[in-house]
């Protein structure tokens, strides 16, 4: 599979979605904007507070926080960070044709850039998600950033099933048996609802009322989250549900009239790329939402005759269970401070938390499908 668009290497998403996310960027917890903006080479990149523990592991985050005085130190750990990406592309979005080393320069020393800390963030490693030349890139990027000192950290865990199965039925034969025999248990709930596939673009999208819930139902996700670092404002899903041209498709879940959930999909090239979901709890959980709408995306996949189901980030112990592949990505850290640098590279393998939770993961459904557990 190629990117979406010819400007960047690595660009699995609608282009608009970037465009979207330039114009109308996150803010953070304390309602405090992101600042977006093009570098001079076109690389998209903003400047937030992040928190360094955001992806720590647990024993480290305890640690930290029971150093003397932590309460008053701690928005230290909030540092101004300028991004090199977007947090509406599964991976950094590197410019074609532009000169690996020539990019990390512009990076380091662009105006955005003069921060406490630089992150070129999701770099792929890898990926079977992108072609040769995106790979490419990738690794020359990423050797580029070593060279200028930045320290390459482990990153998430992109989720995804290649489309090789005939039916869903096909694909729950795969599973074990303990697995399938939950899922099925799972997917009655599917009697119940009514499901729609809405494009993006309808005239249901025109009524201000329309947008408004579908907006409190991702602000109930967002709330819910173990992470919260991007919030997603109304005016980027305004504009999102109103844009005919990206090939978004909005499936809403229904349960006597009443919207408990939607997600929206886009079938970008030969994949549907699954990037953001809504959800009133507990009629969600009480109706297993998250697992009958991955196999509605499943169907839909096939019904497109796609290649491939990205289904995105989180919850990567949950989409093992489900039968998800996964292809990791690199963050290159630098910080400005060369104690810091010198810091970070001693403690880097303590930021690795999703391989870390999937490997935990994997033995224990393998555990869990021995002794006849129903799974998550």
């Amino acid at each position: 599979m190629s990117g979406a668009d010819g400007t960047y290497h690595a660009l699995l998403e609608p282009p608009v979605l970037v465009r979207h996310f330039l114009a109308h960027p996150p803010v953070d917890d304390f309602d405090v904007a992101f600042r977006a903006k093009l570098l001079p080479s076109g690389t998209p990149a903003f400047v937030a507070r992040f928190d360094l523990l955001t992806t720590a592991d647990d024993e480290l985050r305890r640690r930290v926080s029971r150093l003397p005085l932590f309460r008053w130190w701690s928005r230290l750990l909030r540092p101004r960070t300028c991004f090199v990406g977007t947090t509406v592309s599964e991976y950094a979005l590197l410019p074609r044709g532009a000169d690996a080393d020539a990019l990390v320069r512009e990076w380091r020393t662009a105006p955005a850039a003069r921060q406490p800390f630089l992150i070129v963030k999701d770099l792929p490693q890898e990926s079977p998600l992108l072609d040769q030349a995106s790979n490419a890139a990738a690794r020359d990027v990423a050797r580029a950033c070593e060279r200028e000192g930045f320290v390459l950290l482990e990153g998430q865990a992109l989720a995804w099933v290649p489309i090789d199965f005939e039916s869903t039925d096909d694909y729950l034969a795969r599973l074990s048996s303990g697995r399938r025999k939950d899922i099925r248990r799972k997917l009655r709930a599917r009697a119940e609802l009514e499901i729609a596939e809405i494009p993006t673009g309808d005239a249901c999208f025109a009524e201000a009322a329309v947008r408004e819930e579908f907006y409190a139902r991702y602000l109930d996700v967002y709330a819910q989250s173990e992470i919260h670092f991007d919030r997603l404002t109304r005016e980027f899903f305004d504009a999102v549900l109103q844009d005919a041209s990206s090939g978004g498709i909005v499936v809403t879940y229904r349960h006597r009239g009443e919207l408990i959930g939607w997600n929206l999909c886009f079938v970008v090239g030969d994949a549907l790329v699954d990037k953001y979901v809504g959800f009133r709890y507990p009629a969600a959980r009480e109706h297993n939402l998250y697992f009958v709408s991955w196999m509605h995306n499943l169907d839909i996949a096939l019904r497109h005759d796609l290649c491939c189901y990205v289904a995105g980030w989180t919850d990567p112990e949950i989409k093992s269970y489900l039968g998800a592949r996964f292809t990791f990505t690199r963050h290159a850290v630098r910080p400005r401070s060369r104690l810091l640098r010198a810091l970070l590279q001693r403690i880097a393998g303590r930021f690795e938390s999703d391989r870390g939770r999937l490997e935990g993961s994997a033995q224990t459904t393998e555990t869990d499908d021995d002794a006849g557990a129903a799974g998550p």
